[in-house]
C-alpha cells in the first residue's frame, strides 16, 4: 500500500504563481499547470512549476493571451521546455520562440535556459506543437515574485 510523507511530497497543484500580469491563459486542450511549489506549499522549500503542452492547431491562431510577456525577477531562475517522444527525446517537436535580454531565440530542442537575476526574459511563445511538451520553471527564491 503506497503511503508517503506530506511534509516531503508534493501531489496536487497549488497556485503559487497568483496570477501575475504576464502569465497567460491556456484551454485545457491546451496546456494544463500540474505541480508547483514554494515555501507555502512545502515550508523551506522553493519556487517550481510544471505543465503540460498539447499539440493542435491553437499556437498558429493564438492571440496575445497565450504568451508569456516580458518580465524580469530578482533572482536566478530556470526555464524548460522538454519533448516527449522516448525515441527522440531532444527532439521538442515543436518550436518555442523565447526573447532573453531583448533577443529572439526560437528553439526546437530539449532545453533549459538560465535566466540570472535581473535579466529580462519574454515574450515567450509556442509557435508550433506536433507531439505533447513538458514544462517546468525554477527560482532560487522561497516565493514566485517580480
Amino acid at each position: 500500500m503506497p503511503g508517503w510523507d506530506r511534509k516531503y511530497f508534493v501531489t496536487e497543484l497549488k497556485d503559487v504563481v497568483r496570477g501575475a500580469p504576464w502569465t497567460p491563459k491556456f484551454a485545457d486542450n491546451e496546456a494544463r499547470r500540474l505541480l508547483s511549489l514554494d515555501s507555502e506549499v512545502l515550508k523551506g522549500a522553493f519556487y517550481m512549476e510544471t505543465a503540460w503542452f498539447f499539440p493542435g492547431d491553437w499556437p498558429r491562431t493564438a492571440d496575445e493571451t497565450r504568451t508569456i510577456k516580458a518580465h524580469r525577477h530578482d533572482y536566478d531562475e530556470a526555464v524548460a521546455w522538454v519533448g516527449t517522444d522516448p525515441h527522440d527525446p531532444y527532439n521538442l517537436n515543436g518550436e518555442i520562440e523565447f526573447w532573453i535580454d531583448g533577443r529572439p531565440n526560437v528553439i526546437d530542442r530539449s532545453f533549459i535556459a538560465f535566466i540570472p537575476a535581473g535579466v529580462e526574459h519574454g515574450p515567450i511563445r509556442i509557435l508550433k506543437i506536433e507531439k505533447p511538451m513538458f514544462h517546468f520553471t525554477a527560482g532560487m527564491s522561497k516565493y514566485y515574485r517580480k
